[in-house]
C-alpha cells in the first residue's frame, strides 16, 4: 500500500469513494441488462459487462493520467476547450444523432463511437469561467470587463444544450451561478441573469406550443412536469416502475441480481439505477449510494478550504457542483421527488464516454489535491510560500489572458 501511495496522489477518500462507485456499477449493470441483452443480443449480457468494464477502467487510467497533470495547466487550455466545444455543440444539434426528438449525440467515424458533446462542453465551461474569475478579481465589479467576458459564452454553451438536453443545461447553468456567487459577482447582476434565464425558458415552451416543430423537446419537458404534478397514478410509466422497485425493495432489499422491475422499467442500467440500487440493496444500499456522494461533495469542500489559489478553489466547486448535484437529481427522480429529466448517476450508469468526461472531472480534483500535498511535503514554510506562488501564477495568467 505504501509503495502504490507514490503513485496515486491526491485525496485518498475520492479515489475510495470513486472505487466503490466503479464496483457498486458493475454489480448494478450486470444485473440491470438482461432485458437489454435479450433485446439486442441474445441474451448476451456478458458482451454489455465487459464493454461497461473496459469503460470503467479505461476511466480509471483517465483519473490517473488527469491527476498526475498539474491542475494549472487546465486554465491555459480553457479557452481552446470552450472555442472547441461550441462548434461541436451546434454541429450535434445539425447533424447529430436523434434519439426520441434529441439530438445529443454526435458519431466519430472512423472508430463509430458516439458522445455526448454537452459532457465535453461542461468541463470546458466550467474550466473557462473558474479560469476569467481568477484573472479578473481585481476588475470583478466592472460589468464590461469581468460580468461580459464570463456570462456570454455561459448564455452561447447553455443555449446550445438547452433544445435538446434541459436538465443539463439548467445544472450547468445552475453550477456556472454558483460559481460567480463564489468569484464575488455583483448579486445584482446574478439575479438579472437568473430573471433573463427564466424568462427564456418561458418564451421557448410558449413558441413550442405554437410551432412544435421548431421545439419537439418543449413537449416532453411540459408532459413530464404535467405528470409529474397529477394526482392520478399511472400517469409516468417509468416512475411508478421505479416507485414499485423501491417499494418491495424494503430495508435490507431483494439481494443481488434478484430485481424484478428491471424487466419492466425502462433504462433500468442508466437513467433509473437508482431504482434497482434500492430495490436489490435495500434502503441500506440506497442511503450508502448517497453518502458516497455526499462524501464526495465533503472531501472536495475540504480540498478547497486548503488551497490558496482561486482558480484551483473555483475549479474544485464547479465540479464537484455538477457531479453531486446531477448524482441527486437522479435519485430523486427515481423517488419521485423531481420530474424525470433523464441525467445518469455519475460513474454509475451504464455509458461509455460520459464515463470518461466524469473520470477527467475527478481526476482534476484529485490534481488540485495533489498540488496541496506537494506544497505541503516540499515547502517548509507553506503558507507564506504557497501565497506567493498563488501571486505569481495569478499575475501569469493575467498575462497569458
Amino acid at each position: 500500500m505504501h509503495g502504490l501511495s507514490k503513485y496515486i496522489k491526491g485525496d485518498r477518500a475520492i479515489w475510495i469513494i470513486t472505487l466503490l462507485l466503479g464496483i457498486a456499477s458493475l454489480l448494478l449493470v450486470y444485473s440491470s441488462i438482461v432485458t437489454l441483452a435479450y433485446k439486442h443480443s441474445d441474451g448476451n449480457t456478458l458482451k454489455y459487462l465487459f464493454r461497461h468494464g473496459f469503460f470503467l477502467l479505461s476511466g480509471f487510467l483517465i483519473i490517473y493520467i488527469t491527476h498526475s497533470i498539474k491542475y494549472t495547466y487546465f486554465s491555459r487550455i480553457s479557452q481552446l476547450l470552450l472555442f472547441s466545444s461550441i462548434p461541436l455543440l451546434a454541429l450535434t444539434l445539425i447533424v447529430g444523432t436523434n434519439i426520441n426528438d434529441a439530438s445529443r449525440w454526435l458519431t466519430i467515424p472512423v472508430i463509430n463511437q458516439s458522445f455526448q458533446t454537452s459532457d465535453f462542453a461542461k468541463l470546458a465551461l466550467i474550466m473557462y469561467v473558474a479560469r476569467m474569475l481568477s484573472v479578473k478579481q481585481d476588475q470583478i465589479k466592472d460589468f464590461k470587463k469581468a460580468f461580459l467576458p464570463i456570462i456570454i459564452p455561459v448564455f452561447v454553451v447553455c443555449g446550445l444544450i438547452f433544445p435538446a438536453n434541459f436538465s443539463t443545461a439548467a445544472v450547468l447553468f445552475s453550477a456556472c451561478m454558483v460559481l460567480m456567487f463564489i468569484g464575488r459577482i455583483p448579486v445584482k447582476y446574478l439575479v438579472s441573469l437568473a430573471s433573463i434565464g427564466v424568462v427564456l425558458i418561458v418564451i421557448s415552451i410558449g413558441v413550442a406550443k405554437f410551432a412544435p416543430a421548431l421545439f419537439p423537446r418543449a413537449e416532453t419537458w411540459v408532459n413530464r412536469i404535467e405528470n409529474f404534478t397529477s394526482d392520478s397514478s399511472g400517469g409516468n410509466y417509468q416512475v411508478e416502475q421505479a416507485k414499485i422497485a423501491i417499494a418491495t425493495g424494503g430495508i435490507q432489499g431483494k439481494g443481488p441480481g434478484n430485481s424484478t422491475q428491471r424487466n419492466f422499467l425502462p433504462h433500468p442500467y442508466s437513467d433509473f439505477i437508482y431504482a434497482i440500487v434500492v430495490e436489490e440493496y435495500g434502503l441500506i444500499g440506497g442511503v450508502i449510494v448517497m453518502f458516497l456522494y455526499l462524501m464526495l461533495f465533503f472531501r472536495a469542500i475540504r480540498i478547497v478550504i486548503k488551497t490558496s489559489k482561486t482558480f484551483g478553489a473555483l475549479l474544485v466547486i464547479g465540479i464537484t457542483f455538477i457531479l453531486v448535484f446531477q448524482a441527486l437529481i437522479n435519485m430523486a427522480v427515481a423517488v419521485n421527488l423531481l420530474p424525470v429529466t433523464g441525467q445518469p448517476l455519475p460513474f454509475m450508469s451504464m455509458g461509455g464516454t460520459s464515463i470518461w468526461f466524469t473520470a477527467v472531472a475527478i481526476g482534476v480534483i484529485l490534481s488540485v489535491s495533489k498540488e496541496i500535498e506537494t506544497q505541503k511535503a516540499n515547502k517548509p514554510n507553506a503558507v507564506s510560500s504557497s501565497i506567493v506562488e498563488s501571486q505569481n501564477e495569478e499575475a501569469d495568467e493575467l498575462a497569458v489572458a
